[in-house]
């Protein structure tokens, strides 16, 4: 950007709503745009947050606020993490600063957040079938306000998203679709959808229609829209053509437009007003258009940590991630086993696959954003004596629930079940923690259920999935690295349902699953300073519990506390309450753990610290139980 037009952009107004943004010039839209752009390169440089998706939306939502007006008029976003420029041009430019920070913006959108904030979902391929109920109720009660599902292209691989095509036509005749095609999700798409948008992108008569889109919107403004349709469909009709895809659903199809041209934008919206039929307007955009380091990493820049503005460099070194960790364990074990596979739903980066990927590349399968089909894929590889590692984020893999029962348990296949981000995923807020697995997990039969406390333990586990054949396994384990325990040369092959007794006491069991067992570790310190004797103990299987153990220590020690990054509600100190119950033994269980509450977004120490997932929290809870007897002197006990 040159300095010239950065200081004239600096120049425009400030932009406290829709209405600021519909007073300025159109000429000076492109400027705003520029603003924007800078805006959220600086801003996000210090937060973290969705770079590269929001700064190929911009002209995007400016021409949609310069058209509509919400909050009467509906934006739906898919997925929502492309929303920061609406907030912008919503009353919270001046907040956009705070994204994704502890009481400040959330990085989707959100419903309390701002009445122009009609639909926060955070998952992807919700949109359409979301926005198709809001035209729906608004043509049950007489309105008339506009409804304008915003799509990308990875959507379009996400079933919800076909089931909602099938029912448009049916069920409005208003009705707005935006297909923004950028060719990437969080990677680079996959599938027969993917490879179809790339066609049109490439086809040399669409490159010539998208290149004089403009000029039919400034000189064909005395033809409707509908006869250019037609003269494209004419011109075309040799090639595969979406509009063929799309109008078979019932949507007029149109496009595809260049999606960073405002003045094209901003017409062609107004003549979509009028259609009486729903239409789907199909643009091209950029994934971190304005910033190189985006534009030449759209997988790095999709989501992030803070940079550097003039390098886009993020802090490198460190202790490697789980998910690091993970991909180099399974690529490991696939050089030496035939069997093992991986599968992916469109997250080869997030979940480290890429290293399998790239060491394992035929027996590596990113599915597109397709849970549900992903854990199929894996029953029919399972069913031919394949070992299929099957990596998704825990707040994803709820959307298969379904095929963990019905198809998986039911048909007690092997499949490993890798659940990335279990617990709590911080600064991404409801919609990412991953604090509902094990009670969504837990009681369905003929599953193996673990949580290892370290790097080391974990491929210890990973190790004894790949050679556990008698039924599905599942693991959790959560967001960033570990403890930095270091794998043994040869992973060890663990007990199933063993648990490990860390160090025994008498007074207080304390049994922390995963990584909470730090936590656990330092509660036992702080107890023993007080006089206590104090049982560690590293479950390391939610199921089956090591019931022998925890059945011992309910014996000998005065009470039980549980540690876990989960939802108290059906969780794993629930597990050892029911056990306990179940075996007529009265000792307390007190349980360290998460609310029965959506968690908003925030850094880990500050979100634990507010909800009591803390040491001293543990210690009061655990005394409430215990007399002074245990303690080694009486001035131990005042000094308490």
């Amino acid at each position: 950007m040159e300095s010239s037009s950065n200081s004239e952009a600096m120049d425009l107004p400030k932009i406290h709503g829709p209405a600021d943004l519909k007073a300025l010039p159109e000429s000076q839209l492109p400027k705003l745009a520029e603003k924007i752009r800078e805006t959220l390169i600086e801003s996000l440089s210090k937060t973290g947050g969705h770079l590269g998706p929001n700064l190929g939306v911009v002209e995007l939502c400016i021409a949609m606020h310069r058209v509509f007006n919400t909050p009467k008029d509906k934006f739906v976003f898919d997925v929502s993490h492309q929303g920061y420029v609406h907030k912008m041009l919503t009353g919270r430019w001046d907040q956009i600063h705070t994204i994704r920070q502890y009481e400040g913006l959330n990085g989707f959108l959100l419903r309390s957040e701002s009445e122009h904030d009609c639909y926060g979902a955070g998952h992807a391929g919700t949109a359409l079938s979301a926005a198709l109920g809001m035209a729906a109720a608004r043509d049950i009660q007489g309105g008339d306000e506009h409804v304008v599902a915003v799509a990308g292209d990875a959507a379009f691989t996400c079933g919800p998203s076909f089931e909602a095509l099938n029912n448009i036509s049916e069920t409005t005749k208003r009705f707005i679709v935006v297909l923004n095609d950028n060719e990437w999700s969080i990677d680079r798409n996959v599938g027969a959808i993917a490879k179809y948008f790339n066609s049109l992108q490439t086809s040399p008569t669409y490159s010539h229609l998208h290149e004089t889109a403009a000029s039919f919107v400034e000189k064909v403004m005395g033809q409707t829209i509908r006869r250019f349709a037609g003269k494209v469909e004419e011109s075309a009709k040799s090639l595969l053509l979406p509009s063929v895809m799309f109008e078979e659903f019932g949507l007029r199809y149109y496009g595809p437009i260049d999606g960073h041209d405002i003045g094209v934008l901003i017409r062609t919206f107004e003549h979509l007003k009028k259609e009486d039929q729903p239409v789907i307007l199909h643009i091209i955009t950029e994934k971190g258009r304005g910033y190189q380091p985006a534009l030449g990493n759209p997988m790095k820049f999709h989501g992030l940590g803070p940079y550097k503005t003039e390098t886009g460099e993020t802090p490198g070194g460190g202790k490697p991630t789980y998910s690091a960790v993970f991909a180099e364990a399974v690529s490991t074990f696939a050089k030496e086993d035939k069997q093992i596979t991986a599968i992916t739903a469109a997250m080869p980066s997030g979940t480290g696959l890429v290293r399998f990927q790239q060491e394992v590349p035929d027996r590596y399968f990113d599915v597109g954003i397709a849970e549900e089909h992903a854990a199929l894929f894996a029953c029919g590889q399972a069913t031919q004596g394949l070992k299929p590692f099957l990596a998704i984020y825990s707040t994803f893999f709820q959307r298969a629930y379904d095929m963990a029962i019905h198809d998986i348990g039911i048909q007690k296949l092997p499949v490993r079940l890798c659940m990335d981000r279990a617990g709590l995923s911080g600064d991404d807020g409801p919609t990412h923690h991953g604090l509902f697995d094990i009670g969504y997990m837990r009681h369905v039969p003929n599953w193996v259920f673990m949580q290892p406390k370290d790097e080391a333990e974990f491929v210890d586990m990973l190790w004894t999935m790949a050679n556990h054949e008698e039924g599905p396994s599942a693991i959790r384990y959560p967001r960033g690295a570990g403890t930095g325990a270091k794998p043994k040369e040869q992973p060890e092959l663990l007990e199933i349902g063993k648990a490990e007794v860390v160090r025994d006491g008498q007074d207080v069991a304390l049994f922390g699953l995963g990584s909470m067992f730090e936590m656990a570790e330092e509660t036992r310190g702080r107890l023993e300073e007080l006089g206590y004797s104090v049982a560690l103990i590293n479950p390391r299987w939610i199921k089956p519990l090591d019931t022998a153990v925890i059945e011992k220590f309910a014996s000998q020690c005065s009470v039980i506390c549980t540690f876990e990054d989960h939802v108290l509600h059906n969780g794993f100190g629930c597990a050892v309450i029911e056990h306990l119950n179940d075996a007529g033994i009265k000792t307390p269980v007190e349980r360290i753990g998460w609310p029965d509450e959506f968690i908003e977004h925030g850094s880990v120490p500050v979100l634990r610290e507010k909800h009591g997932l803390t040491v001293e929290n543990a210690i009061q809870k655990v005394r409430r139980h215990l007399g002074t007897g245990s303690l080694k002197t009486n001035e131990v006990a005042g000094a308490a």
